[in-house]
């Protein structure tokens, strides 16, 4: 019986064959209830069913973690305010302890109770009985005598009401235009009109140092890291570049050059070796002290007071009835945040940061001195006491704890106010008819005024009474 020929054998790509294979498997097979127009969508889905299998894992495993991500981004999103990504700050606690050097102080009479008083915050007061306890323990251990009584002050407006002037110098032969504690040392220095730059150690209530620049001229003076190096502006109309001095031998170390009108404001960074200048050339400059070149340049629209926050992370830059908060690492972006003065368009004179970087205030020509929370800008405080009609900088100063500002005035009077509750607590009276410069010692009972004279603030102890403790 003749057979048939088989037909000859159809060659078939390896694809089908293997989408075939699969499924024949009976695990994989695909039932009517699965096989749906969502499935058959997925060209792989249909090549390969375990292969799909894997892919629903894995897009399961995703979503989740997708959830699981975006769930946390917003809780932390929803913690933070809205500019807190704009805000290098924000990275820190609002509470942080006051960073307050120590200062033990020299003046007349009170020579012992300044060396041996410091500043006490009242939110960061310690267990005195503890700490001395401590203290006593560790340097018994060591074979070292205990340690001699401290006195500490917590400032209270009674305190602030018993300051009278405890030391002055009175051998300037011109106004003392600008002035600067070191932050780590116990020396102050000082410039004025007669052309002098002077150097004090106030631990010995000595003047260490005078030094002339009758060539220049000088108007701003403060100090760098380093306690005998400073940077000061020139003050002789035909040359307003700033100069880094050496104290020690008289030496310039660098001049930097980039103004072309005077010099208003200098501030250095405490954590960098870098500091902002701002001039009435409407100008405000970046500096590194390593280079003679500024790093950085803005543009303003009136005359700029400026000022670095205490960490260094943000300067302020206050003109026209605003204070432009930068981030220092990215100012070329513009401000982050801009706060209002209530439309006070007069000349700001000066701009700063309490000790803790909580609080900043600024000072205008008209005589208003204005306190903000330099984190949400609102406006806690307002001051007011005479206008300047002068050329002269209307000064103002927190006191350590940030609770007290003390500022001068347009007739010479210094005034003093409590921040919380906005009432003047003391006055002094002068006659003198220019505002003073006027500084408060870090971490010490004690402030400076610079005007024809060097004057130093202290409490009177007959008027303390119970408001010392010793510990």
């Amino acid at each position: 019986m003749d057979q048939k020929p088989k037909p000859p054998k159809q060659r078939i790509n390896n694809t089908t064959a293997t989408a075939k294979s699969y499924l024949c498997l009976p695990r994989f097979r695909p039932t009517t209830t699965t096989t749906t127009a969502t499935s058959t969508s997925h060209p792989r889905r249909l090549l390969s069913p375990a292969i799909s299998l894997l892919d629903r894992l894995r897009e399961a495993v995703f979503r989740l973690i997708m959830l699981s991500a975006l769930s946390s981004a917003t809780k932390s999103t929803r913690k933070q305010p809205d500019r807190a990504a704009a805000d290098p700050r924000e990275n820190r606690a609002r509470s942080y302890p006051s960073e307050s050097s120590h200062y033990s102080e020299a003046v007349a009479d009170c020579i012992e109770f300044i060396k041996k008083s410091s500043v006490t915050a009242g939110d960061d007061r310690r267990d005195s009985s503890a700490c001395s306890a401590r203290n006593s323990a560790v340097d018994g251990a060591r074979g070292q005598p205990e340690r001699e009584d401290k006195v500490s002050l917590e400032l209270a407006e009674e305190i602030i009401q018993s300051m009278e002037v405890g030391m002055a110098f009175r051998d300037y032969s011109g106004r003392i235009s600008s002035m600067d504690f070191h932050r780590t040392s116990s020396y102050l220095v000082t410039a004025s009109a007669d052309e002098s730059i002077r150097l004090y150690d106030v631990a010995n209530a000595t003047c260490l140092k005078t030094i002339n620049s009758k060539k220049y001229g000088v108007d701003l003076v403060c100090f760098t890291s380093h306690p005998t190096t400073v940077i000061y502006s020139s003050k002789n109309g035909w040359d307003e570049s700033l100069r880094l001095l050496s104290l020690n031998d008289n030496k310039y170390l660098r001049y930097f050059k980039g103004h072309h009108d005077r010099v208003v404001s200098v501030s250095l960074c405490c954590r960098k070796e870098c500091f902002i200048s701002g001039s009435l050339d409407r100008t405000v400059l970046l500096w590194d002290q390593r280079a003679e070149k500024c790093q950085g340049l803005l543009r303003v629209q009136g005359r700029p007071a400026t000022t670095y926050d205490d960490q260094g992370l943000v300067f302020a830059v206050a003109f026209g009835g605003c204070i432009r908060m930068f981030d220092a690492r990215s100012y070329e972006k513009g401000p982050f945040e801009i706060f209002s003065v209530g439309g006070d368009m007069s000349d700001a004179n000066v701009v700063k940061f309490s000790n803790d970087g909580r609080l900043m205030l600024l000072t205008t020509k008209d005589g208003h001195i204005y306190v903000l929370d330099s984190f949400r800008g609102t406006l806690l405080a307002t001051f007011n006491v005479k206008p300047v009609l002068s050329d002269a900088t209307l000064e103002a100063s927190f006191s350590p704890e940030g609770m007290f500002v003390i500022s001068g005035s347009g007739d010479g009077n210094v005034y003093a106010w409590s921040v919380r509750s906005g009432k003047e607590v003391a006055s002094w009276m002068s006659t003198e008819t220019e505002p003073p410069v006027i500084k408060w010692a870090p971490g010490s009972p004690m402030f400076v005024t610079g005007s024809s004279e060097l004057s130093f603030w202290i409490p009177d102890l007959s008027k303390l009474g119970a408001n010392v403790a010793r510990k």
